[in-house]
């Protein structure tokens, strides 16, 4: 009897445990189904955290994949660090700590020409077995790690990698100690030195641009199941790995579409797997568009791609007018219905066609104008290519609101967060291969070329921004060969419909791609017209630069901010519309329809590295702070809101013709020069409407200094002014006043957001600027003083030891870059002009600001968080290059940029 109890006892044991676990996989069953965004928190109603992807996915609850965030608490040396790859390693104690993105030193603001660390630099980071990833699969991965890196956990070697644009992953399970709450080691060695085996592979010496070094963009821990989505960038399959999601039909009325989907499935097991693949679209307004399911059976130790398509009625189609994007949410489960792996992916239905007779067509219709954007270097002030996510969001949110509508990722693929924004905000996007001017005969360079343009193609492909593909080596003299084969490759990595390769219309090999690189056919001007293939279209790639030479850079587009008004309006004429052979904005406005846009070199100053002045041809400076020509490309977007801009600042060596930028349909000008002095300028009227939308606008000797002291003497400086209005439909639509900056009173600070909230990481940037002022607000632009910033709160301040005494005042302004801390809370920031303080000194100004949670677990040890101190600004080559060499070196630059016509 004792024994048949016994029995029953364990037989009732077994059916309770069975039931626990019957009830366990359905409530996981129901908590997996896909997530949707839902609110993100907000500081106040004009800001918002904005949700970037992380190692390619945006996570989703319940799906048994886990993603935390790397970035805090890395300890950092530069040089060589012998056995600094070891578990045991001690010698880093006295090493400083850091958050990455980090960019090895803080740069002076005017770092070109060299000035940069070039050489070995280690990083050690200590942390935490999380909790729950006990049995699961790991995964390292690293967005960017600049240069030759290698990596190892705990001791073990689990990555090599070259190059530092495109992702660097590794599994790390078999090296991590599984038990939560066990201190793990992550070294990292990367080597930022000059290197001709892997691409960009020119000296930095001859570069026109700076790449600087570290682990420079994010880094993300991954947690999966044995059962897993496979990611495209470590899996080497043509086509493959991970989600592919592509348009490949829309109705001609735009009534219907059809998309494909490929995903590949791994299976680490040591048996099969089988189960359901569910796809869920759910469109803009938050239903469910479309959804697919969809079996598999997986071998153990093995792989299987999936195929299959949807039919989404009605789509909400992307364009850079309406970016509309839709939530594809991908779940995976095993033959009980739990939930294996799964994740989010932003994507967008749209078609896209170059047509000589149509130029650009978008969604089956052509392009109502033409394409004009720009080129983007990831290069920020003092931090160099280390920007934060909110950077890279507020770079492209600028140019967006420059009214540009197309970007070129030059000369590499950029930071997955400057992707979102582009697709999110509505900037289409050419993708780069990185490569500038050079070529090495060795085939191991060629080898790592091809898997940079085939690893570019698998990280961006389901982006709804991305156009075109540039694979070829930009202004290279590389094999013919070589272009054919690259053209190829992304034909092979890209099988669906609207895949499109561009290359310069006068490289080796041009003629395999769809897309050629030219500057417009126009008159009588040197063009490239009797090259021109009536069954290509015609893109100008870079167009703008105005340089007398290759080596000397004197240039009519190249204007520091704080040159002063002239020079700014120079700059601003010269893109606009110019009478000598120059491409410029109203040029390609006037070209054929075949030849659909161009992107302007450069609209941001950024660093360089053959020569000793920075690139000041942006729109805005190296602080995003903008110029006049800002506002001139602000003006051609009729579709925008309504602006004007006095693009002058009444000073006694202001011109006296006043220059406005406006897109408004009338524009009239109100002044003290005589007694109810009025100019009105009429769109249409006063000027040609074939070319650019918005030629500047110029009121001649409508500013005269004597007036305006006649006024001040007499007490009347309120009557001294210039006042523009913007008229739109009869109606005041925008206005502008601006008086003579009088005394410096005070200072006054802003914060640059661009409505996105500072996010409380440890690595996020934010760029504060005092302007010194006059009483009334104008900002007094002629200033030689200099401003010291302190902070409080949960913020660091990032100043170059060559503003270590102040930040000086140029063009009236003085910006200084924050970095947050890893705690939510306030940030208070404090200016007063440097030095000796007299009677008179402009008063101090003070602001705050709040930071918030970020949405990804923060995965680091506070006593490593506690040894973070701010960053010591630093400068120094690890290598030097002889004058005599370099000097032979730039001639070849020189002749390489007049070969591919960057004169023009």
């Amino acid at each position: 009897m004792k024994s048949k109890h016994r029995v029953l006892i364990a037989i009732g044991a077994i059916i309770l445990v069975l039931l626990l676990v019957f009830w366990s996989v359905i409530a996981e069953a129901q908590q997996v189904r896909p997530v949707l965004d839902g609110d993100t928190p907000v500081e106040d109603a004009g800001n918002r955290t904005v949700r970037y992807s992380t190692a390619g996915f945006y996570p989703v609850q319940g799906s048994g994949r886990s993603v935390m965030n790397m970035d805090p608490a890395w300890r950092f040396a530069r040089g060589h660090h012998d056995g600094a790859w070891r578990e045991d390693y001690r010698g880093d104690s006295a090493w400083q700590t850091v958050n990455v993105p980090h960019g090895l030193e803080l740069l002076p603001v005017e770092a070109s020409g060299g000035v940069n660390y070039r050489g070995e630099a280690w990083y050690r980071k200590y942390f935490q077995t999380p909790a729950g990833v006990k049995g699961k699969r790991l995964v390292l991965w690293f967005e960017g790690i600049m240069g030759k890196a290698k990596v190892w956990v705990n001791g073990r070697q689990v990555a090599e990698h070259f190059g530092g644009f495109l992702p660097v992953v590794a599994d790390i399970g078999d090296a991590i100690r599984p038990d939560e709450g066990a201190i793990n080691v992550v070294a990292v060695m990367a080597d930022n030195g000059d290197d001709p085996t892997y691409p960009p592979g020119k000296p930095q010496a001859q570069l026109d641009y700076c790449y600087f070094g570290g682990i420079y963009r994010d880094v993300w821990l991954v947690a999966t199941n044995k059962v897993y989505i496979t990611d495209p960038n470590q899996t080497d399959r043509v086509a493959g790995g991970g989600l592919f999601f592509a348009t490949t039909r829309l109705a001609e009325n735009r009534s219907e579409a059809e998309v494909a989907l490929r995903l590949n499935l791994a299976n680490d097991t040591r048996r099969g797997a089988s189960g359901r693949v569910e796809y869920t679209l759910v469109g803009p307004d938050g239903k469910i568009a479309a959804s697919k399911t969809q079996s598999y059976s997986v071998a153990a130790g093995g792989d299987r791609t999936l195929d299959t398509k949807m039919t989404v009625r009605n789509p909400a189609l992307w364009s850079p007018e309406h970016p509309n994007l839709y939530r594809l949410n991908v779940r995976v489960t095993d033959r009980r219905g739990v939930a294996v792996d799964g994740f989010m992916q932003r994507v967008g239905i749209r078609t896209v066609a170059f047509d000589p007779a149509q130029g650009f067509v978008l969604n089956g219709k052509p392009y109502p104008r033409k394409l004009i954007g720009g080129n983007r270097h990831q290069d920020y002030a003092v931090v160099g290519n280390a920007l934060s996510n909110n950077l890279h969001w507020r770079d492209a949110a600028k140019l967006k609101a420059a009214g540009m509508e197309i970007v070129r990722n030059a000369h590499y693929p950029q930071d997955p967060a400057f992707m979102d924004a582009c697709d999110e905000l509505g900037l289409l996007v050419i993708v780069n291969t990185p490569g500038w001017q050079f070529w090495n005969e060795e085939p191991v360079f060629a080898e790592r070329v091809y898997g940079d343009v085939r690893n570019m193609v698998r990280r961006d492909r389901n982006r709804p921004s991305v156009v075109m593909w540039e694979p070829i080596l930009n202004e290279t003299w590389y094999p013919e060969e070589f272009a054919g084969k690259v053209h190829d490759i992304v034909k092979e990595e890209y099988p669906f419909p609207g895949c499109y390769t561009a290359s310069d219309s006068e490289a080796k090999g041009h003629e395999h791609f769809e897309i050629q690189f030219a500057h417009p056919a126009l008159g009588e001007k040197e063009s490239a017209a009797a090259h021109i293939d009536p069954e290509k279209v015609y893109f100008t790639r870079e167009w703008g630069d105005n340089v007398d030479d290759w080596s000397s850079h004197n240039s009519t587009s190249r204007v520091a901010r704080g040159w002063g008004e002239v020079p700014q309006l120079v700059q601003a004429n010269h893109y606009a519309k110019n009478d000598y052979s120059s491409t410029s904005y109203d040029a390609l406005y006037r070209a054929p329809v075949y030849h659909f846009g161009g992107t302007l070199w450069h609209p941001f100053d950024h660093q360089r590295g053959y020569h000793p002045d920075p690139f000041y041809g942006g729109l805005m400076d190296a602080f995003r702070r903008p110029k006049y020509s800002y506002e001139m490309f602000r003006a051609q977007n009729r579709r925008a809101e309504p602006m004007v801009f006095i693009a002058h600042e009444m000073t006694p060596f202001s011109p006296e013709d006043v220059t406005v930028f406006s897109n408004c349909d009338t524009v009239v000008l109100h002044t003290f020069v005589g007694p109810d002095t009025v100019w009105t300028y009429v769109r249409g009227r006063d000027c040609d409407t074939t070319g650019m939308p918005s030629p500047a606008i110029v009121f001649p000797r409508a500013w005269n200094f004597m007036k305006d002291k006649a006024l001040s003497r007499s007490g009347r400086q309120g009557d001294a002014y210039i006042l523009v209005e913007g008229i739109r439909n009869g109606q005041v639509a925008a206005s502008q006043k601006k008086s003579m900056s009088r005394r410096p009173m005070k200072l006054e600070l802003i914060v640059d957001r661009e409505g996105v909230n500072a996010v409380a990481d440890g690595s996020d940037l934010v760029t504060v600027v005092a302007q010194i002022t006059d009483g009334n607000g104008m900002v007094k632009r002629l200033n030689n003083r200099s401003v010291r910033f302190a902070i409080e709160g949960e913020g660091r301040l990032l100043v170059p030891e060559s503003q270590a005494a102040g930040v000086p005042l140029i063009w009236g302004e003085a910006p200084v870059l924050v970095q947050t801390t890893t705690t939510p809370g306030t940030v208070k920031v404090r200016a007063e002009i440097a030095g000796v303080q007299g009677d008179w000194t402009p008063h101090a100004a003070e602001i705050e600001f709040r930071t918030v949670a970020p949405l990804q677990d923060l995965i680091y040890m506070e006593s490593e968080a506690e040894r973070m101190e701010v960053p010591v600004a630093a400068a120094g080559n690890a290598t030097t290059v002889g004058r005599r060499q370099s000097e032979d070196m730039l001639r070849q630059v020189e002749a390489q940029q007049e070969a591919f016509g960057e004169q023009r």
